[in-house]
Parts: C-alpha cells; structure tokens; sequence
C-alpha cells in the first residue's frame, strides 16, 4: 500500500522535455491545392482582370485603348441594353420553372419507383451529353419548324392561339419566337436540373415515408410535410445550374430566334466579334455577371437552406 500511494520521483532538471514528433506530411495538402489554385488564377482570376480593365477604357481598335477609368460605359451599355437585360431574365427564369416541373417527376420516378430500370433512365437522361450543344440546338429547329409535327399539333390544340396572345408565339409559327428559344433552353439545361434532384431525393430514407403512413398521412401531405422539404437542397441547386447559364446563353436565341428575342448573350457576342467594341462588350459582361449574383444571393437566402447537392 506504501508503494502505491507514493508519489512518483520528480523529474531529473537536466532531463530535458521530448519534444513531439514532427508530423510529416502537413504540407501535402496545400501541394495538392496549388494546381488547382495555379487553374484558377490564371484561366479565371486574369481574364477577369483584364475585362475589368477593358471596361474602363476608351479609344478604338485602329488608335488603341487606354486605360482611362471611363466608367460611364457601365451606365451607357446598361440605358442602352436594359431590354435584353430583361428579356434574358424573363427567358432564363421561365425555362428554370419549366425544367422543374418537367425534371422534379422524372427524378422522383428514378429514385423511388425505376428499380432495375434505374441505370437506363439516368443514361437517357445523360445522352443529349453525347453530342454537341449546337447539333442539340440545331434538331429543334427541324422539330418547330412550320411544316412539322409539334406546330400541326398545337395548331389542331388551338394552343398557338393563346400563346399568340400571350406574346410568345406568332400566328401559326413557331420558330423565330420567344417559346421556341425557351423550348431550346428548357431541353439543352434539363439534365442539369434532374441531376441535382435525383442526387437529393435519393438521399431521403424510405422510412420516413413509411412513417407518415403510419401516421395516417395522405400521399400528397407526404410529399408536401416530407419529401419536398427535404429535396430543397437539389431544387436549389438544380435551379442555379439551370438558370445561371441559360441567363448568359446566346445559341438558343441565335438559331431559334430572332432579332426581336436577342439576349444580352448575343448582344455580349456582337460587340466582342462584329462591332469590336470591347469596352461595351466588357461591361455589359460585368453587368450580367453583378445582376446574376445579386439574384443568386437573395434566392439563396430566401430558399432558407445552405446545403447544396
């Protein structure tokens, strides 16, 4: 009992304290990040620099720009193309809900009820991937054309008579209308709104449905209380991966529209490679870029949830 309740012998003074052992490795990490950081300041932080820069400037392509802090140009382009701002919006908002409605059932069905169909469907959903956006563009200017099925259709429908008043079709045409480049963005941006769905819904557990039919839930205050708020996270992030890209797009309005559905995109790419205006150019693409975050920022805040898929 002596020996136990002793207290131990105290440390010699010219023992020196171990020092921990030196953890190698520590700086792996951060060698690990540099190429990506080496990517992105140069292919993303430098050429924002130097539109910055372009935006300030004045003179012409045959004397040369200079950096003259002109800055009325942000001011100049936004009086001049605040339409195409707008429409860009408009064009960009509607095929982010039609892309919803269409990809929220199908992400659903792949989830919950494909089974063994499940790998199948997600291919098809992936295969307009397999070839070009331009040749994806392209069809549909085969499938809305005035001869062809889909107009004889909404024709026999009278369809075209009610988006004719709405503003969004003309007469018996289709094409060269604000509802065929939104068709052309809601089929080319779908699958980038399925995705994120499909990744959040199959995370929520089966169970939880089990137990609000336990609890005498109806199917649609199922989805409405459970399967819903709980999929928030893919609808966020699929509407953000739908809607910021097809507010910046200008093939969709190039090949199936007009000049009276030009998007800020296509007014972007004018002053870049026809009228060489590269300080107009410059800040109507800082504009754009300003305008989307803004609109991120606050639909972010108000979706009320943070955890993007």
């Amino acid at each position: 009992m002596a020996t136990l309740t002793e207290a131990p012998p105290p440390l010699s003074p010219e023992a020196p304290a171990k020092k921990p052992p030196r953890k190698r490795g520590r700086w792996t990490p951060y060698w690990l990040l540099l190429p990506g950081i080496l990517w992105l300041l140069v292919f993303f932080a430098l050429p924002m620099i130097y539109q910055a820069s372009t935006s300030v400037q004045t003179g012409s392509l045959e004397e040369g720009y200079k950096v003259t802090w002109h800055l009325a140009t942000y001011w100049d382009a936004l009086s001049e193309y605040w339409p195409q701002f707008l429409r860009s919006v408009l064009y960009a908002a509607s095929a982010t809900i039609l892309c919803l409605i269409l990809g929220y059932p199908l992400a659903y069905l792949i989830a919950f009820r494909a089974g063994r169909w499940r790998n199948l469907i997600m291919i098809l959903v992936i295969a307009p991937f397999f070839t070009s956006f331009l040749i994806r563009t392209l069809a549909w200017k085969t499938i809305l054309s005035d001869s062809g099925p889909v107009v004889g259709v909404l024709n026999t429908l009278h369809v075209l008579d009610v988006t004719t008043w709405l503003g969004w079709t003309s007469g018996d045409r289709v094409l060269a209308t604000p509802l065929a480049v939104v068709c052309g963005l809601t089929y080319n941006f779908l699958p980038f709104m399925i995705l994120p769905l499909y990744t959040s819904l199959e995370r929520i557990d089966v169970r939880l449905h089990e137990a609000a039919g336990d609890l005498y839930a109806k199917p649609i205050t199922t989805f409405r209380k459970v399967t819903f708020p709980l999929s928030m996270p893919g609808v966020v992030s699929g509407t953000l991966l739908t809607f910021i890209p097809a507010a910046g797009d200008y093939v969709n309005a190039e090949l199936l529209g007009s000049t009276d559905t030009r998007m800020i995109g296509n007014v972007i790419q004018t002053q870049f490679l026809r009228v060489l205006d590269y300080p107009t150019a410059a800040a109507l693409s800082f504009i754009l870029m300003a305008a989307i975050l803004l609109m991120v920022t606050f639909y972010i805040r108000r979706a009320g949830t943070e955890e993007l898929v």
